[in-house]
């Protein structure tokens, strides 16, 4: 059984920097696309950044591209997703998703897996 499990969202000011952190189990981690996705109150989940099984490709989201940086470490079954220049339009529940294909996606229908989710609050 695949799990996802997110850590690190906190409240942070605007202008500062948070970074959150999803483990995967219950499958080879290191073959799989990852993403991140997320869900401000009252809107709809949204597409925020994505990496490929080996970390040679990324996509992001045009509204956190050049604050916002994707990684993983294979051999800690993690995903990470680094932002910094935080606005209080970030705020919202942050979801780590897994596909089951390698390539990175941007799309929720193609993720399989989901986790629960972890709060980030910027305030003003």
């Amino acid at each position: 059984q695949v799990q996802l499990v997110e850590s690190g969202g906190g409240l942070v000011q605007a202008g500062g920097s948070l970074r959150i952190s999803c483990v995967a189990s219950g499958r080879t981690f290191s073959r799989y696309a990852m993403g991140w996705f997320r869900q401000a109150p009252g809107e709809e989940r949204e597409f925020v950044a994505a990496i490929s099984w080996g970390g040679g490709m990324t996509y992001y989201a045009d509204r956190v591209k050049d604050r916002f940086t994707i990684s993983r470490d294979n051999a800690k079954n993690t995903v990470y997703l680094q932002m910094n220049s935080l606005k209080p339009e970030d705020t919202a529940v942050y979801y780590c998703a897994s596909r089951s294909l390698g390539g990175a996606a941007r799309t929720e229908e193609e993720y399989d897996y989901w986790g629960q989710g972890t709060q980030v609050t910027v305030s003003s």
